[in-house]
């Protein structure tokens, strides 16, 4: 795929409801982080909650290793790159007088660089290694590559640009600071150069919409007939320029 033929160009769109309804974001470099995960299972020796001293107790560890996750970012990685560790899920034990012999957490990394991207991965395993060794207890680490991070080129945002400011008027098309979520419309992007947009989707005169992934979500489709000709007008104008 993306390989015989290989695009020459690759053009998306993403509604986004904390935007003004048909406002276009297009901005050249990083837009969106790359999104990717980790699961770590933590493995002790459950016991009797009046007998801790027979066990090793994986609830105890699992919590130091959470715990021990937020340094990455505060002390790993530079300050002036961006970067999230988030540990989203923990699960451990089923009763409550039973020291767990076994924890699981999951959760998420976000960055924007392919060097930290490593690093976070790395930090991770050597923290829950180290932990995991000073308790006597043994673990899983399952690294979890999502996306990379979602980048459009200085040409591709040029040429996007032209074509959103006939859609719209010239102080409706914005840029924005980078955000922390991912999106796989960055591998198009990795093998082909090009842009990915936000519209805004929000009625400027309505209520505060619910956040993306939220169970309330809903958006103004007025946008709709401007992301359909701006994505229309955007492959017709670059293949009549191939020619």
């Amino acid at each position: 795929v993306l390989e015989d033929p290989k695009p020459a160009a690759a053009f998306g769109l993403h509604l986004w409801s904390r935007l003004p309804l048909n406002h276009i974001v297009v901005q050249p470099g990083p837009l969106w982080a790359a999104a990717d995960g980790f699961r770590i299972t933590v493995r002790g020796k459950a016991g009797h909650g009046a007998t801790p001293h027979e066990t090793v107790d994986a609830t105890l560890i699992g919590s130091e290793i959470i715990m021990a996750l937020q340094s990455i970012v505060a002390r790993n990685v530079n300050p002036t790159d961006t970067a999230v560790v988030s540990a989203c899920t923990f699960q451990s034990g089923s009763a409550s007088n039973i020291i767990s012999g076994e924890a699981k957490i999951t959760g998420t990394i976000r960055s924007f660089d392919d060097r930290v991207r490593d690093l976070l991965f790395r930090r991770i395993e050597e923290i829950t290694n180290g932990i995991c060794q000073a308790h006597s207890a043994t673990y899983e680490y399952i690294p979890v590559w999502g996306c990379p991070a979602t980048v459009n080129s200085e040409e591709g945002a040029a040429f996007m640009q032209q074509v959103a400011e006939q859609m719209v008027a010239r102080d409706q098309v914005i840029q924005i600071p980078p955000m922390m979520v991912g999106e796989d419309m960055a591998e198009f992007l990795n093998r082909a150069p090009g842009c990915f947009v936000l519209i805004g989707a929000a009625d400027p005169e309505g209520p505060e919409l619910s956040p993306h992934h939220n169970p309330t979500f809903d958006f103004d489709e007025r946008m709709l007939p401007t992301g359909v000709a701006l994505l229309a007008t955007t492959a017709l104008t670059y293949l009549a320029e191939q020619r």
